[in-house]
């Protein structure tokens, strides 16, 4: 059923950047405001930085043509706002660099204003930073790192803190330090350095700004201490010239195609990030051949790559020691939404509130402490590289027991495969604020919650998924959780409700097989009336997870034994060619 948004919780935002002019209409409506859905968006390749530059390089107002063009595109605005039915008070006209900086910024702003009645607000530099900041706290669970958004004009560098254990997004005073070196602004000194043979000052420029800027940020101690724990910073990146960067690592990833098309929540180390010439090399080829294009990735951006690797080099050895990067969609506009949220809606985990409006029973929480408890505590018996407590976390299980029952509906043919689908081109494809990692997760259980069989045009598709994955224990846990959620949905087909709880407890913990070797002992105990015996094929399910033949990569691949113990079924268990109930 398609969700009805009230007028009162849109929010139209205009962001007027140096690139280009992005128009949209979100909805912060109850009770998905967290990841603040989007009803429209529509983008103006408007340059408004190129409009200030004559074809000598000489810098001059933004011209007539321009102004008419960008007047002409809010007044189709304007009428897309009336045809949702946006409030006057909810639309918001946001400019940044180049409308700041312009000669004739104020006649600008007027025109725009006496087309369609909105007046346009400038972002001073301190306060685009901050914005922009929030926009990358939009885009993840958490961040804990320093944080830069390369727009057109400029470029922001700040630090960012937003865990899940605080309501507070915690960043500097002063919010960020903005420098002159956006993607369109460094393309065209970067030209000018090479006619003029300076190239070695231009860089010594900004490695000079970047050390300054980040002096200045007063990174706290926590922050600090947290880097050096984990072998340097998380470096979180936004704005066009950076995505543009992450989409041709995308293309360049091991595993290809890569399977997940959305650039917010990608990933990358430290020497993926700056393996620049292998970045410039696509980029050029891009350019250069047609059929060697880029997704994501316009003439105009490629276009930019070698200034964006000028500054990623400068970057690397100037800034602290980098560990990761994550690449963040959001920006000005996310940024804007963000801060009209309350605290606690802002800490809220957006795969939970995404995936929530799907539990119709209103029993998920009690799905997930089953899904929870068929989890062994950790006690050192697992093996040394299995990390299944830090991935399998209660959110991301949440999640799933949201979803469990949604693809119900579907053909048997469909479910696994749409259920595949579902975090990439089905039903939160659009959600913001999702790592690819949870998108990966939550795929590939719900695929095995439906018995995981995949028809042959969706196999490669699944083994990109898998390849993603960093542990090949994690895909162990994948196929039992998928088997236990199989369990559970067949003892409760419509739900766990006031009538029938308690039908179904689950117990696990670690223990060793005769042979010394770590084993999941899974007790099963099912009330005296939810005969049993009707699940005995479900059971089986999940015990043969453990069949080392099942294991992944085999016999000799990753898996453990597990020992199922349960009440009346021993005697189906028996009929179907199994031994005693649990024992292989």
């Amino acid at each position: 059923m398609a969700t009805t948004y009230s007028p009162q919780h849109l929010r139209a935002v205009v962001d007027m950047g140096s690139n280009g002019i992005r128009f949209s209409i979100s909805s912060l409506q109850p009770p998905t405001a967290r990841i603040m859905p989007t009803l429209y968006q529509h983008r103006e390749a408007i340059s408004l930085y190129d409009a200030q530059y004559s074809p000598s390089g000489q810098r001059q107002p933004i011209d007539e043509a321009t102004i008419s063009a960008v007047c002409t595109a809010f007044e189709q605005f304007r009428l897309t706002c009336h045809d949702f039915s946006v409030p006057e008070d909810n639309v918001k006209v946001l400019a940044t660099e180049a409308t700041r900086t312009a000669v004739n910024s104020d006649d600008f702003r007027a025109r725009i204003k006496q087309a369609v009645g909105w007046d346009v607000t400038i972002l001073a530099k301190e306060e685009e930073g901050r914005v922009g900041a929030m926009g990358v706290a939009s885009s993840l669970p958490d961040v804990s790192g320093l944080v830069m958004d390369l727009g057109g004009g400029s470029t922001q560098l700040s630090w960012l803190i937003k865990t899940r254990d605080s309501a507070e997004v915690q960043m500097p005073e002063q919010g960020a330090v903005s420098m002159p070196y956006g993607a369109a602004a460094m393309s065209r000194r970067l030209a000018e350095a090479e006619r003029n043979g300076t190239t070695a000052e231009l860089k010594r420029e900004v490695q000079t700004a970047v050390q300054e800027a980040y002096a200045s940020l007063n990174v706290p101690a926590s922050l600090q201490e947290l880097a050096k724990k984990e072998s340097g910073f998380t470096l979180y990146l936004s704005g066009g010239g950076f995505r543009g960067w992450g989409y041709v690592l995308m293309s360049r990833h091991a595993v290809q195609p890569y399977p997940i098309p959305v650039i917010n929540g990608f990933r990358c180390s430290r020497a993926q990030f700056l393996d620049i010439a292998s970045v410039q090399e696509a980029a050029v080829s891009a350019l250069e051949d047609e059929e060697a294009g880029i997704f994501r990735v316009s003439d105009r951006r490629a276009g930019q790559v070698p200034a964006v690797a000028f500054l990623v080099n400068a970057l690397a050895e100037t800034l602290p020691e980098i560990k990761e990067v994550r690449f963040c969609q959001g920006g000005v506009r996310e940024g804007y939404l963000f801060t009209q949220l309350p605290a606690d809606l802002r800490s809220q985990h957006p795969l939970v509130v995404a995936t929530e409006t799907f539990d119709t029973s209103n029993t998920s929480g009690a799905i997930t402490k089953l899904l929870l408890s068929a989890l062994p505590k950790p006690d050192g018996t697992q093996h040394p590289s299995d990390h299944y407590p830090s991935i399998f976390t209660r959110d991301l299980l949440e999640a799933f027991a949201n979803l469990l029952y949604h693809h119900a509906t579907h053909s048997k043919d469909l479910q696994s495969s749409s259920a595949l689908r579902s975090t990439t081109s089905g039903i939160l494809a659009s959600i913001h604020g999702v790592l690819h990692e949870n998108r990966v997760l939550l795929a590939l259980l719900l695929c095995q919650r439906w018995g995981g069989d995949v028809p042959p045009t969706d196999q490669p598709f699944k083994l990109a998924l898998e390849r993603l994955v960093d542990e090949p224990w994690t895909l162990w846990w994948i196929n039992y959780l998928g088997s236990v959620a199989s369990l559970i949905a067949s003892v409760y087909p419509a739900g766990i409700t006031a009538q029938n709880t308690g039908r179904l407890a689950l117990r696990a913990a670690w223990d060793e097989s005769n042979k010394g070797d770590p084993e999941v002992n899974l007790q099963v105990v099912f009330a005296k009336d939810a005969h049993s015996s009707g699940f005995g094929r479900e059971v089986l399910g999940v015990e043969k997870v453990g069949k080392k033949k099942r294991w992944v990569g085999g016999r000799d691949g990753v898996g453990y034994k597990i020992r199922v113990e349960g009440t009346d079924v021993g005697e189906y268990l028996a009929g179907v060619g199994g031994q005693a109930f649990g024992r292989a």
